[in-house]
């Protein structure tokens, strides 16, 4: 529900939301690395001065002469690394940093230097929720499928989903318009469970594949609405808790922005993909589908070497960027859902 959530961006329903805006970018982080890149984050008993590494000079060294080089060379220098060749110019500069940053900082951490601890699995979500075609400012929207897809981070697939359907509260009978931009019919909501049985499905989903307990783990949403807007209001609705396993996650939108240094404009999914030389497979607004499209994204970031991480939380009704300063940490492991009575 792509547009749809664009459309809903700037509306109030019901969520507070912190003074700075969503699509500003995180705070630039503190520490300098070469070609103007963020720096990688680092454990507690890291210091600053693991940017004086020697390795640090042969990256910004390779990052100039990559900024120099033209898109044919670029094509088939990436081609000679077996890598991809899909992209507009920026992206396979993106790619080729990244391919020579990760092999220097592997090899620096055979031999003692520093380097960098990935999320073991991230969790897309992108919801599909009611809606009228021009909603109303105090519209409540509510879940109507609740999608997973889960990728291994260290095997770059995705390895899993979960799709469940919800039966709404407040208006259970579904408009034309939702049905035809989603695909999900009466008889399918008619049917479905509420949420807080939903709620728990994906609970017990989550914790059998040891997440949060085994595994360490993130949320990963296209945008912030996911999480601020349709889960919190739908816990409101259904008289329950928010999860805290969801109180964190990473806005893919401001991690693909930060990382190939591109406006928000250019940061729906439809373009994301455009510009990745990818294209969109499945039915767009089911929930299921975009959420694998957002992870074959994600993926794919992975894969030019962008370090994935939370950037956004709620905190008592408010969403907050999460600085890329910050600690990196997983999302808790899931408990049952508790409700507010």
């Amino acid at each position: 529900m792509e547009e749809h959530k664009e459309n809903i961006h700037g509306k109030d329903v019901n969520v507070k939301m912190s003074n700075a805006k969503e699509e500003e970018k995180e705070k630039p982080c503190s520490r300098i690395c070469p070609d103007g890149e963020s720096a990688p984050q680092m454990s507690p008993s890291q210091s600053n001065s693991d940017f004086s590494h020697p390795v640090y000079k042969e990256i910004a060294l390779a990052n100039g002469h990559i900024n120099r080089m033209s898109k044919d060379e670029l094509r088939i220098k990436l081609a000679e690394l077996k890598l991809d060749t899909r992209g507009v110019k920026d992206v396979m500069k993106k790619r080729l940093k990244s391919h020579y940053k990760k092999q220097k900082l592997m090899q620096s951490a055979a031999e003692g230097g520093p380097t960098d601890t990935y999320y073991d699995y991230i969790c897309v979500v992108d919801f599909e929720a009611t809606c009228e075609e021009d909603n109303p400012s105090d519209f409540l929207h509510e879940i109507i499928e609740f999608p997973m897809v889960l990728i291994n981070t260290h095997t770059l697939q995705i390895v899993d989903s979960f799709q469940a359907y919800v039966k709404p509260e407040l208006n259970p009978q579904l408009s034309d318009f939702c049905v035809n931009l989603t695909g999900i019919t009466q008889k399918i909501v008619d049917e479905a469970d509420p949420f807080p049985e939903v709620l728990q499905r994906v609970v017990t989903w989550l914790q059998e594949r040891e997440l949060g307990t085994k595994y360490k783990y993130a949320i990963l949403t296209d945008g912030a609405w996911d999480m601020s807007k349709f889960l919190n209001i739908q816990c409101r609705v259904s008289r329950m808790r928010y999860p805290p396993f969801a109180k964190k996650w990473i806005n893919i939108r401001k991690s693909y922005g930060n990382f190939y240094k591109v406006p928000r404009a250019q940061t729906k999914l439809s373009t994301m993909l455009e510009k990745l030389g990818m294209k969109y497979e499945g039915r767009p607004h089911c929930g299921l589908d975009d959420s694998r499209n957002i992870a074959r994204i994600a993926i794919r970031m992975l894969q030019d070497g962008c370090q994935l991480r939370v950037n956004e939380r709620m905190h008592g009704g408010q969403l907050l960027s999460v600085p890329s300063s910050a600690p990196v940490e997983g999302a808790p492991p899931p408990h049952n859902p508790r409700s507010r009575d």
